[in-house]
């Protein structure tokens, strides 16, 4: 209702009611009102969830995960993890015996060679010319042997002559005397001719060794991995100078990659951690899903004082051909898993070899956690599973330890999210903030 006055202060008379007013919405304070403490009542469960969520610890979680056996792969206990290059057992920095020019090569990298074969010839035209003087010298001396055999059988004859002529009284002493001293000169010059042609022949046998040190033969049989000089380069026996590539006048690098092993090194602290043929897993940084059986060859007998290591080689017993020389692997030494070795002595006892071993596919699965993630209270070890943001304590019971992880052989399943290194404020069922979400 709406009062209107055109009088001044205090003419009441002139007051009257406006009956066409609209009338006031008294109503409208009272629905905003409503409507924001019902939009106030559905808000707050999701504050508090949100005000929760920031106030819950932040944890770092690890996945649980189960050890698949791949092809060339194996499920035994890691022991020690090193790290090395691959190497083959037998590889030889082939070089020249003589030096000068190289006249031919008959290799690239890569390419297969026998043990035996000609990989490369060094220039040897004064050789064969003193190779070709050897010979006409040997041919010689045995023209001068056929003379001198011939002076002496004439000589001889006629030594005979004298003697039968001596007998009858014709011929003088003297003469006898002179004709057997012809005869023994021929013998001499005989033996002469002879030592010649024998010392001519061991020339041609030094001279033909000369040629034959010219060709580079390979030591074994292997590949070439290596390609040091090339056609028309001068080398020699000890290097060339300002050639460090060429040092001992090498020209090729031959490798049996046949028998291809591991060049580590371990501590001082775990080389008694590894025993005689121990098995090992290789694997190689250019090839990480593709693991090679191996076998602990050697355990150097000396050890780097400076560095306080100590050499090893693993054999790489099933090589193929990603595997090459110088690459970059890792090895796991293994100790044999003790359901393994179970059930290779039940097959020894039972005198059925393999056969008496169950299948992989009957062995339950290998799970793995990190040790970070095993807690114990009350003598027990647990774990803390994270499941939609939320902690939950689970029993677990351990296995073996495989370095910085460990078996559990129940209470999680492969793929399930577990607290590393839980701290004390978590509570079962509480929430928690997964780092990096």
């Amino acid at each position: 209702m709406t009062i209107q006055t055109e009088s001044p202060a205090g003419d009441l008379g002139r007051l009257r009611i406006d009956r066409d007013a609209a009338p006031r919405r008294r109503w409208v304070p009272w629905t905003i009102a409503l409507v924001v403490c019902a939009a106030a009542a559905a808000a707050y469960p999701r504050a508090r969830s949100y005000v929760a969520q920031r106030q819950a610890p932040e944890v770092e979680v690890a996945r649980a995960t189960q050890v698949v056996t791949t092809a060339g792969g194996s499920t035994d206990l890691p022991v020690l993890v090193a790290t090395g290059y691959v190497v083959a057992r037998h590889s030889s920095d082939v070089g020249v015996k003589v030096g000068g020019r190289i006249a031919r090569l008959r290799f690239e990298e890569g390419t297969r060679v026998r043990k035996g074969e000609v990989i490369a010839e060094i220039e040897h035209a004064d050789i064969d010319a003193q190779l070709e003087a050897a010979r006409r010298a040997v041919a010689e001396a045995e023209a001068m042997l056929a003379q001198s055999v011939a002076a002496r059988d004439e000589d001889l004859r006629n030594l005979d002559r004298q003697r039968a002529l001596e007998k009858e009284g014709i011929t003088t002493t003297a003469a006898l005397t002179g004709a057997e001293a012809a005869a023994a000169v021929s013998a001499a010059r005989v033996k002469s001719a002879d030592a010649a042609i024998a010392s001519a022949k061991a020339r041609v046998r030094v001279t033909d060794e000369a040629l034959e040190n010219t060709n580079v033969r390979a030591p074994f049989d292997g590949v070439v991995i290596k390609k040091r000089a090339e056609v028309g380069e001068t080398v020699s026996p000890f290097g060339v100078a300002g050639q460090a590539t060429r040092e001992g006048g090498a020209i090729a690098t031959i490798a049996d990659l046949g028998e291809l092993e591991v060049q580590t090194e371990v501590s001082e602290n775990s080389v008694a951690k590894l025993t005689p043929d121990m098995p090992a897993e290789v694997k190689l940084r250019a090839y990480e899903d593709q693991p090679f059986r191996g076998k602990l060859r050697q355990v150097f007998p000396s050890a780097d004082r400076a560095k306080s290591i100590v050499e090893v080689r693993v054999s790489i017993l099933n090589p193929d051909v990603h595997v090459k020389p110088e690459m970059t692997a890792s090895v796991t030494f293994q100790e044999r898993h003790e359901r393994d070795r179970t059930a290779t002595g039940s097959a020894s006892r039972g005198g059925h070899g393999a056969s008496s071993a169950a299948p992989d596919g009957n062995q339950p699965p290998i799970v793995l956690v990190p040790k970070r993630a095993v807690a114990e209270s009350g003598g027990r070890s647990h774990v803390w599973v994270v499941t939609a943001g939320t902690a939950s304590r689970r029993p677990v019971t351990l296995g073996s330890e495989r370095i910085d992880q460990v078996e559990v052989r129940s209470g999680i399943v492969p793929g399930e999210a577990v607290i590393v290194n839980p701290p004390p404020t978590l509570a079962d069922r509480g929430l928690v903030r997964v780092k990096g979400t």
